[in-house]
């Protein structure tokens, strides 16, 4: 059996609608600050990320309506509202040049995926610039050629065999 590369996180969440709404421009890894039992949910899968959106405010890049689910065991430590707003871990150069990208018409911070990673919770954020309707239809026509170009060369190889 192969060993598994430590660095390989483990997917949590993953905002599929992200890639159909905006052309991601540039990619940022963060960290979550998360309270109590939140760790214990996230690892089980109870997490989502559709309609979540990241601000920077005073200098500090926040994570908007990302629901984590309260855990079952859980104590008094599970916090009392699953879509609070959670702080990002960035560098300061990184939230500095994430503010000036998002001010400009068009931009937005949106959340891709979570996953774990050497044991912390991590979050992958891009700059998405929203697309019109006829770039996701091109996109989705681009999508479906690729599709029927890997069906014939899959049908091309069995018939070769």
């Amino acid at each position: 059996m192969a060993q598994k590369n430590p660095n390989e996180g483990k997917l949590l969440a993953q905002n599929k609608k992200a890639s159909h709404d905006y052309f991601i421009e540039d990619t940022y890894e963060c960290g979550l600050v998360l309270t109590g039992t939140e760790i214990k949910s996230l690892r089980l899968g109870k997490a989502n990320i559709g309609d979540a959106f990241a601000t920077i405010r005073n200098g500090e890049a926040f994570i908007h309506n990302m629901h984590i689910s309260p855990f079952a065991q859980g104590n008094r430590f599970n916090p009392e509202d699953p879509t609070r707003a959670r702080k990002l871990l960035l560098r300061k150069e990184q939230i500095h040049k994430l503010l000036g990208q998002s001010k400009q018409e068009g931009y937005t911070i949106v959340p891709l995926k979570i996953y774990v990673r050497n044991g912390y919770a991590k979050l992958l954020i891009g700059l998405g610039r929203g697309k019109k309707q006829y770039d996701k239809r091109e996109s989705a026509a681009k999508k479906d050629a690729q599709r029927e170009i890997a069906r014939a060369l899959r049908e091309k190889q069995k018939v070769a065999r």
